[in-house]
């Protein structure tokens, strides 16, 4: 019988959320991203159609370049999440 070592189950945990945490980040990134550039936009928008009021807020380019922004600013994220190592390796020594 094999003794599983909880701090090896705990690193590939770790990982593994990491992994997830990597692609949600990128997924979530390139919807904002592209979104609002999209007809989906302007057409089948929840908020367009029970607050119309929104639509020249909404549909303003400024606006949709904010959205994009965040879009562009998630997909950083979630390539810094790539590049970055969890736990006291990333701390300098004293």
């Amino acid at each position: 019988m094999a003794f599983i070592d909880a701090g090896d189950s705990l690193l590939t945990m770790n990982r593994v959320f990491r992994a997830l945490l990597v692609v949600v980040c990128f997924e979530m990134g390139a919807l904002l991203l592209y979104l609002p550039w999209s007809a989906y936009w302007g057409e089948h928008n929840f908020f367009l159609i029970h607050f119309p009021s929104l639509i020249h807020v909404v549909l303003h380019p400024s606006f949709r370049g904010a959205v994009s922004g965040l879009g562009v600013l998630d997909i950083l994220l979630s390539l810094s999440f790539i590049g970055s190592r969890p736990g006291p390796n990333s701390v300098p020594p004293k």
